[in-house]
């Protein structure tokens, strides 16, 4: 500034207000410009929820919620989701129009992308794809050839059901799969006539553990759903009812664990989300009561509270006074929650 012909009480003033504003001047643009992003991701959720979802998923992993909450709160919603398919997925999840049922609102239908198999390398799912746009799949077999997919790649297909299209359910797509060979070249295209065994489907719980292990969600009910009639006989309420109730009722309700959080300036309290088959339950446990339960509170997959309930508004909480751990009754199902990030 002196050489522009200021003087230098002059420039320290000036850069007196500089240093001034900043400190004050970053964070009022920073808390602007996260307010315009979440105007406009709460208008999209709004008006296109399918659209909305579908960006989510084609980004994770990122953000707080999973592919399972992502998918359970957008079909909650009315939005059609339909599965990854060899037969049809791009690698992304993708918008497609489906009109059985049509969305009330005209919304499209999201369609699962290969890229939530697990196991299946991204290489071998782009070749899967350009593979199918030049010819569509006769089987399993011809998919693995035409492909150039390994047993690998084609066992995460077959276990993610989806090779559906091509062989049925998970049990004879890897049959199917165990049966593809590498052959030389002169017999590459010789078709083998092979008798399809007499598997039995998978039942609907096996369905579920296949899906959350393989794709890290389900398109079948939620898993809390089959649980429902046992849980109904230990007078659980559901997510649904529980916002129905009135501030200060004593309540309880089952849910699977998908959140733990513990701010710092939260003075030692624990904010637990739980899922079931209605929609999600904030709860509340306080320092006192998780130095007690902490085994139930960091370990549980599935579990039960027992508190009262806190209502401001349409805001409602559950205020914890017990825990239990109920995961057991998920069996072999492998769920996971985002916890103190």
């Amino acid at each position: 500034m002196r050489n522009n012909g200021y003087d230098e009480q002059f420039a320290r003033q000036i850069y007196q207000q500089i240093l001034g504003f900043g400190e004050y001047g970053f964070p009022e643009s920073h808390s602007a410009s996260f307010a315009l992003l979440v105007y406009v991701s709460s208008w999209l959720k709004h008006h296109e929820p399918a659209a909305f979802t579908c960006a989510l998923l084609n980004s994770q992993p990122m953000g707080f919620y999973s592919p399972s909450q992502l998918t359970q709160d957008l079909r909650r919603h009315g939005v059609t989701i339909l599965p990854a398919d060899a037969t049809v997925s791009e690698w992304e999840c993708m918008l497609e129009e489906f009109e059985n049922p049509p969305h009330p609102e005209g919304q499209p239908a999201l369609r699962l992308g290969l890229c939530l198999v697990k196991g299946l390398s991204q290489a071998g799912g782009e070749r899967l794809v350009a593979a199918r746009r030049a010819q569509a799949f006769a089987d399993a077999g011809d998919l693995a050839r035409r492909a150039k997919l390994n047993a690998h790649d084609m066992q995460a297909l077959a276990a993610a059901g989806a090779l559906a299209g091509l062989s049925g359910h998970r049990r004879h797509a890897l049959w199917d799969v165990a049966g593809v060979e590498r052959m030389p070249a002169l017999l590459d295209a010789a078709p083998i006539e092979e008798a399809q065994p007499l598997l039995a489907a998978p039942s609907e719980g096996e369905n579920i553990v296949a899906d959350y292990a393989n794709l890290g969600l389900t398109l079948g009910r939620h898993p809390v759903a089959l649980l429902r009639e046992r849980l109904q006989r230990q007078r659980m309420f559901t997510a649904a009812e529980l916002k129905a109730l009135p501030h200060g009722r004593l309540a309880r309700v089952t849910g699977l664990v998908t959140g733990r959080q513990r701010p710092g300036t939260a003075s030692g309290v624990t904010f637990v989300t739980l899922e079931d088959e209605t929609g999600m339950v904030n709860v509340i446990v306080w320092r006192d009561l998780a130095e007690r339960q902490r085994k139930e509170l960091l370990r549980s997959s599935l579990l039960t509270v027992y508190g009262t309930l806190e209502r401001e508004g349409e805001v409602v909480h559950l205020i914890a006074a017990r825990l239990r751990d109920q995961t057991a009754l998920l069996g072999n199902l492998a769920t996971r929650s985002r916890d103190f990030h």
